[in-house]
């Protein structure tokens, strides 16, 4: 599929998913060549498994950095896989991006024993729980250095959710200062592994237009490669006819400005030309 797409619209408009696979082949390589390292058979503490995928930032989306404390054996395990990566890799930096971690916790209930599919910074609060059956929220805050929205996004999907794997005190779907929180005894479901979802943030209205321009910003990959693939079988079109074909042809919705800016970028990229007859007529070129 992708040689498909490169041979009809050329490499750049590739380059980026060939780097996302190329990306996740290498971790797999590194992952399998750090568990047979001398530092990963001697001095990883027992009972955790991790895996870590290696992204080149250049070819996935960008997220801000967010910083917690990790638990003590989690911690290890960063340091002796980044000393391993850099020995192999000078000259790189690795920066853990910890809101997209997941983790899969073995949890101890008094009503059975269940598997929890969590995000790491879930996982950083319910370890806590390990040492102290209840905790108030400036305590969590404290010991995790999990930012403070983040923080009680994370409390609110382990106590007020579906899966209250922990319980809040006083009840309330809001997370306040003065809000304690303990470990749930009664906590029993039919099923073995559970998953944990996260709650979801409401977006203001700057998010809302950041996040709709990184999403044109994606898709104008695929409006240029419509772009390019009709003026190929069409060879001649008016502007109206191409921006009618191109509404029919994208399966989201987008302003007719935008797709006049793709059609201008092509055309300073000389794929197209604009008639010199006819400015409102378009001529593909081979």
């Amino acid at each position: 599929m992708i040689s498909k797409i490169k041979t009809e619209c050329g490499s750049q408009f590739t380059n980026k998913l060939e780097g996302m696979f190329k990306d996740v082949e290498l971790s797999k390589e590194i992952n399998e060549s750090f568990k047979q390292s001398s530092q990963a058979r001697k001095r990883l503490p027992p009972g955790i498994e991790m895996s870590v995928h290696v992204l080149t930032t250049g070819y996935w989306p960008t997220y801000p950095p967010m910083e917690v404390q990790l638990p003590h054996d989690l911690n290890i395990y960063q340091d002796i896989f980044k000393e391993f990566y850099l020995s192999k890799h000078s000259g790189r930096r690795l920066m853990w991006q910890n809101s997209l971690g997941q983790c899969v916790l073995k949890a101890d209930y008094p009503k059975g024993k269940k598997e929890l599919s969590v995000s790491l910074f879930q996982t950083v609060v319910l370890m806590l729980f390990n040492s102290s059956d209840r905790l108030t929220f400036q305590e969590i805050k404290d010991t995790t250095g999990i930012e403070d929205k983040e923080l009680r996004r994370t409390l609110q999907s382990l106590a007020c959710g579906k899966v209250r794997v922990i319980t809040k005190d006083p009840k309330g779907r809001d997370v306040e200062d003065d809000d304690n929180f303990c470990f749930n005894a009664d906590f029993s479901a039919p099923l073995f592994r559970i998953k944990v979802n996260a709650i979801q943030l409401k977006e203001t209205v700057e998010e809302n237009t950041s996040t709709t321009e990184r999403v044109f910003q994606d898709r104008q990959y695929q409006v240029d490669a419509a772009i390019v693939r009709i003026m190929k079988t069409r060879k001649v079109l008016t502007h109206t006819l191409l921006i009618t074909e191109l509404f029919q042809q994208l399966k989201f919705p987008i302003k007719p400005a935008d797709l006049k800016k793709r059609i201008e970028s092509l055309i300073d990229r000389e794929y197209l030309e604009r008639d010199k007859a006819n400015s409102q007529i378009y001529n593909y070129l081979a």
